[in-house]
């Protein structure tokens, strides 16, 4: 998901990453304190908004990645390891994940990282973790050029053997969207919003070429400010345009206000958005006449799969304040990965982490396969997710409800 624009990697941060490898280049090597597993204790990372408009999200995010940790302890998953997690909070920055990722490979018990949410905070912290051999996998980062390069269109070359995701990508989202507009909302005059951002403007992209490639007229686009919150002009230039959908690319905090200035100027259109405008304050901050606004968003509906029932009982028995949000189930599943790539260390070194632990970790993910909350969890050539799926969710009384599922049909 989330893609802020790149930011240069500071001479002082990159030479304080490589600094800190040496020193973080061994893992799990500190006695356990916390559980009666005994022996090695293995942290896993997360990096995700804890705080601001996008905490929702994150504290999601967090929460799922903890109680895979502690799952794991319970289960005594893997002999002699107790997990725990180390949560920082990146406030949607990429700055600040930089920071982070500094900090998690400065402890030498870190062996994994989960998250972030955003894919430019990512882009931030890749070579950090990728010079540590420090394996990440992100729940909820779309942009496709994480994993296949800024060519990805015409030719995709891996980025760095260290970076997974359990989300897919935008590459399958924006076209995925397009065709339900297009063949299902018989949707034919979209007029394209985006907020600048690569995540926002590469998601309208990929869903601009699909609509127009399906037979659908573009009667307008406007890039918005995401620092402000008065979207009155370009809901005017919307209401004039005569379109009969809005597509946003960006993210819930300006996606509701724009919503609900739509159609205050007269335009009783649905706005669809991806997987950055598919949580709860969507619709608070749209209000009422949001009811038939549309968001994609990865993977089926955590609800309806049986392989979640147990996650969802166990969150809830959990007692954590917040909801697992929409990517709790990713969450779980990205921190289990790294829980089962630990395993596969532990049991292919009689039993215990080598001094290479981090890399051996980072290599033994690419072959991790095991059935999760959201489904089958593996991974292909360049570390993205091997499922598809997608789901297409609509407000109905003031809630989202799911009204379709499938795979892109390119």
């Amino acid at each position: 998901m989330r893609q802020r624009s790149l930011i240069a990697i500071t001479a002082a941060l990159a030479a304080g990453a490589l600094t800190l490898t040496a020193c973080g280049s061994r893992g799990g090597g500190d006695k356990g304190s916390d559980s009666g597993n005994g022996g090695t204790t293995v942290v896993i990372g997360v990096d995700a908004p804890l705080t601001g408009d996008l905490s929702a999200l994150g504290l999601g995010i967090k929460n799922s990645a903890d109680l895979a940790a502690k799952t794991a302890n319970k289960q005594k998953f893997v002999k002699g390891v107790t997990f725990k997690i180390q949560a920082l909070d990146d406030q949607a920055q990429p700055s600040s994940g930089q920071q982070n990722a500094v900090k998690l490979v400065a402890n030498k018990d870190v062996l994994g990282a989960v998250g972030p949410l955003n894919s430019s905070v990512a882009e931030s912290m890749q070579r950090v973790f990728d010079d540590a051999k420090l394996v990440q996998v992100s729940p909820a980062n779309t942009g496709p050029s994480l994993t296949q390069g800024a060519d990805w269109r015409t030719n995709k070359v891996r980025q760095y053997k260290s970076y997974y995701r359990t989300a897919t990508t935008d590459a399958i989202q924006g076209p995925f969207a397009a065709q339900y507009v297009f063949n299902t909302s018989k949707k034919t005059k979209v007029f394209v919003i985006d907020d600048k951002k690569t995540y926002g403007a590469g998601l309208a992209g990929t869903f601009t070429d699909e609509f127009k490639k399906l037979g659908g007229k573009v009667v307008g686009t406007e890039h918005i400010d995401p620092d402000t919150k008065d979207f009155s002009a370009v809901a005017t230039k919307v209401k004039k345009s005569g379109a009969d959908v809005v597509y946003y690319g960006g993210e819930y905090p300006q996606a509701g206000p724009l919503s609900k200035q739509i159609k205050a100027a007269g335009a009783k259109i649905p706005l669809i958005g991806g997987d950055g405008i598919y949580d709860a304050k969507f619709i608070q901050l749209a209000g009422s006449e949001s009811n038939g606004d549309l968001a994609t968003s990865v993977g089926a509906p955590v609800e309806e799969l049986d392989s979640a029932k147990q996650f969802m009982a166990d969150y809830k028995d959990a007692g954590y304040k917040e909801e697992y949000s929409a990517y709790g189930g990713y969450s779980y599943d990205s921190a289990w990965a790294i829980i089962e790539a630990v395993k596969k260390v532990v049991d292919d070194n009689d039993g215990k982490l080598p001094s290479d632990a981090r890399a051996k970790v980072t290599e033994a993910m690419q072959n991790v396969s095991f059935d999760g909350v959201t489904g089958k969890v593996s991974f292909d050539e360049f570390g993205d997710a091997t499922n598809k799926q997608l789901t297409v969710y609509a407000v109905k009384n003031g809630e989202w409800a799911p009204v379709h599922s499938g795979t892109y049909t390119g």
